[in-house]
C-alpha cells in the first residue's frame, strides 16, 4: 500500500510537470484526490492492515494528500498567472488614441416642423393641447355634427375597435373636448397622430400627424382665419408664399374651405407630386358650425369661431422639397441625415 501511495504522489508530480492547462489541472486533482480518485481507493483498504501499520499509512496518506493538493494549487496559480499576461499582451490599449467617433442624434424633419409650429402659434397666443388617439364615436363623429349614414363613418375610411370606438380620424375631437371644460375664448392647437383607411403612396399613409386649431371667441370672423393661416405659412415657407382659399364642405364648420400652397416640384406648372394641379393641399379649415358650438354649451348667437387641421408630412414636403410621403415612416439614415 506505501509503494501504491509513493507511485501515485510521483505519477501526480509527472503530470503536472507536462500541464500546460487549467482544465487539465482539475482533471488530475478530481481523478487522485476527488472522492472517488485513486488515492481514495487505496485508502479505503486500510482495514485489511494491521494496528500497527494503519498509523503509519494514514500518516503517509495525508502527507501526500497535503503535497499534491499544494502542488496543484502552486502550478494553478502559475499558470493563472501566465494566461493574464498573455491577455495582456493581446489586449494592450493605447490610451493616446482618439475614441471612436459617436453619432449624435438629430430631430426628425416632422419634430423639427412641429416645434416650428408650436413656436408661431404659442406667439399668437395659442395654447398646446392634448388628445387620446383612441376616440368614442360621438367625439369624433356624432358631436362634430356627423351623422350615422355619413361616409367618413364607413370602415373604408375608419378603424373601428368596437361599434362605438374608433382609431381618432382627425385630431377634430379636439375641439369639443376643449370646449366642454373651457368656455370662451379659446384659442388652442392640437398636434397629434390620425389614422384612415388609406392606400400607401406618394402623398397618403394610414398613419400620419395633424395639428388641430381652434379659435372661439366673440366677433371672430372668416377674415380672421385667413389672416391667421396664412401668417403661419408665411412664417413656415417664407413672405414670397403663394396660397389659396378654396370652397369645401366640412360637416362641423360652415362655411368651409381647403388652403392650398402651390406645388414645390413643379411650382404650379402640374407634375404627378401634384397630380397635374400645381397645388397642394396642405389644410382644411372654416367657420365652426352652430350645431357644433351648441353641442358644447356655447352659444352660437353669442359666440363664433374658426378651426383648422393642418397635415404635417404634406408641410414639411413642402419645406423641404421631399416627394415622397413614405420617406417620413422608413428610418433610412441617409434620408434623414440631410436634416
Amino acid at each position: 500500500m506505501k509503494q501504491k501511495l509513493e507511485e501515485i504522489n510521483s505519477s501526480v508530480e509527472e503530470l503536472l510537470k507536462n500541464s500546460t492547462e487549467l482544465d487539465s489541472l482539475e482533471e488530475i486533482r478530481i481523478k487522485y484526490l476527488g472522492k472517488k480518485g485513486e488515492l481514495t481507493a487505496v485508502l479505503k483498504g486500510m482495514g485489511a492492515l494491521s494496528a500497527e501499520e494503519r498509523p503509519v499509512i494514514g500518516a503517509l496518506a495525508n502527507e501526500i494528500r497535503d503535497f499534491l493538493s499544494s502542488e496543484i494549487d502552486s502550478k494553478k496559480k502559475e499558470l493563472e498567472e501566465k494566461l493574464q499576461n498573455e491577455n495582456l499582451v493581446k489586449e494592450v490599449i493605447d490610451v493616446t488614441m482618439p475614441g471612436n467617433k459617436k453619432e449624435i442624434g438629430k430631430l426628425h424633419p416632422l419634430t423639427t416642423v412641429l416645434n416650428e409650429l408650436k413656436d408661431i402659434f404659442i406667439g399668437l397666443g395659442f395654447e398646446i393641447a392634448e388628445g387620446p388617439e383612441v376616440e368614442y364615436d360621438y367625439y369624433n363623429f356624432e358631436a362634430l355634427n356627423i351623422p350615422k349614414n355619413h361616409p367618413a363613418r364607413d370602415t373604408q375610411d375608419t378603424f373601428y375597435i368596437e361599434d362605438n370606438i374608433v382609431l381618432r380620424t382627425q385630431t377634430s375631437p379636439m375641439q369639443v373636448r376643449v370646449m366642454e371644460k373651457q368656455k370662451p375664448p379659446i384659442r388652442i392647437i392640437a398636434p397629434g397622430v390620425v389614422y384612415r383607411s388609406d392606400a400607401v403612396d406618394a402623398t397618403h399613409s394610414p398613419v400620419f400627424n395633424q395639428i388641430e386649431g381652434l379659435v372661439v371667441d366673440k366677433g371672430i370672423t372668416m377674415a380672421d382665419l385667413k389672416g391667421t393661416l396664412e401668417a403661419c405659412m408665411k412664417a413656415i415657407y417664407g413672405n414670397s408664399t403663394v396660397v389659396r382659399f378654396r370652397p369645401h364642405h366640412f360637416p362641423f364648420t360652415e362655411p368651409s374651405a381647403e388652403l392650398d400652397v402651390a406645388c414645390f416640384v413643379c411650382g404650379g406648372k402640374g407634375c404627378r407630386i401634384c397630380k397635374g394641379e400645381g397645388w397642394i393641399e396642405v389644410l382644411g379649415c372654416g367657420m365652426v358650425h352652430p350645431k357644433v358650438l351648441a353641442n358644447c354649451g356655447i352659444d352660437p348667437e353669442v359666440y363664433s369661431g374658426f378651426a383648422f387641421g393642418i397635415g404635417l408630412e404634406r408641410l414639411v414636403m413642402r419645406k423641404y422639397g421631399i416627394d415622397d410621403l413614405r420617406l417620413f415612416f422608413e428610418n433610412d439614415l441617409k434620408f434623414l441625415k440631410q436634416f
